[in-house]
């Protein structure tokens, strides 16, 4: 009786968040007594698989169907059902993203499985089996008992810090039964960011708001980015005036994304900005207007314009940084 864990890949590489969802599931394992077996689905590389083992993951079950490299929310819920059957699972993780929130629901219907999507919390087992997760666009907490017998969970990402160990999972193929209804929608183009810290994988973002005042005035933001190794990212209305690309809008309609360090800068701080933000673990806030909400929220706050500022903290990240070498 294993914990299972979806495990995400691209072309056998594993992301960041895939390593804390493994990371997560072995915690669960040890609290429960038992082991952790990561799912991949989708063709890969057994050695790329057996890395999972750094992370906890004592088995790795591949169904090594090419039809499973692209997301199929009911071929990847055929297979993760079987793989909790094999492994007589009784807890099922999977990342609170995009395939997570297509797959978790499914999977949990079909199992009769309670569901919490978007933990942030290891679940509490002292009364019944508790978990934590933000409610009302962060601006308060639930906390979630599941009575089923069989508990399935969809992890925030970036609420763990990630830490490998040395171990090494074993591989073992799984054979799934698929029909072709299984694949009866079918993803035809994904287009992706290349070039840049991915929003959900930085641990440091740059935001950027209408008081930068224009698209031609984001030169700085980026250097800023480039310089700290961050995310670059946008409140809903630069995205919306196209300044810049939706990709990068956070907020309740964009992204949600839990960084170590978010610096907004010219952002206002309205309540739908900060329900995709609040999970950040601290909080800078740049404005001129000190009536500016977004102080409420911030750890730290510097009442200025954003042209006199960023050049400010550009030199000082480049001065900490030559003295860092």
């Amino acid at each position: 009786m294993s914990v299972i864990v979806l495990a995400e890949h691209e072309n056998g590489v594993f992301k960041k968040k895939v390593f804390e969802a493994v990371q997560y599931a072995a915690g669960i394992a040890q609290q429960q007594g038992t082991t952790a077996t990561a799912v991949v689905l989708g063709e890969a590389p057994a050695d790329a698989l057996a890395q999972l083992g750094v992370s906890g993951a004592t088995k790795v079950l591949h169904v090594a169907d090419a039809r499973l490299n692209t997301l199929s929310a009911k071929a990847y819920t055929k297979a993760l059902a079987a793989a909790a059957e094999k492994e007589g699972a009784k807890v099922i993780v999977a990342l609170h993203d995009v395939t997570g929130k297509a797959v978790a629901p499914r999977l949990a219907a079909k199992l009769k499985a309670g569901l919490v999507a978007g933990a942030i919390s290891n679940p509490d087992t002292s009364n019944g089996f508790t978990i934590k997760k933000a409610v009302f666009s962060g601006k308060a907490f639930s906390y979630i008992n599941i009575t089923s017998d069989v508990k399935v969970i969809t992890l925030m990402p970036n609420t763990f810090p990630v830490k490998k160990g040395d171990g090494s999972a074993a591989v073992e193929a799984l054979d799934v039964a698929f029909d072709d209804k299984d694949f009866g929608v079918k993803v035809k183009e994904v287009n992706k960011v290349t070039g840049e810290v991915p929003l959900a994988e930085a641990e440091l973002v740059v935001s950027g708001g209408r008081g930068m005042k224009g698209p031609e005035n984001w030169g700085p933001l980026e250097e800023l980015a480039h310089e700290l190794g961050a995310g670059l990212a946008c409140s809903r209305p630069v995205a919306d005036s196209h300044w810049r690309p939706h990709h990068e809008h956070v907020g309740q309609t964009g992204g949600t994304i839990r960084p170590n360090l978010y610096i907004a800068v010219g952002i206002s701080g309205a309540i739908q900005h900060l329900a995709g933000v609040n999970g950040s673990k601290t909080i800078v806030v740049i404005n001129k207007d000190p009536e500016a909400p977004f102080f409420k929220a911030a750890d730290y706050g510097v009442v200025g314009d954003a042209a006199e500022v960023l050049p400010r903290l550009i030199d000082a990240v480049k001065k900490f940084k030559a003295s860092q070498n």
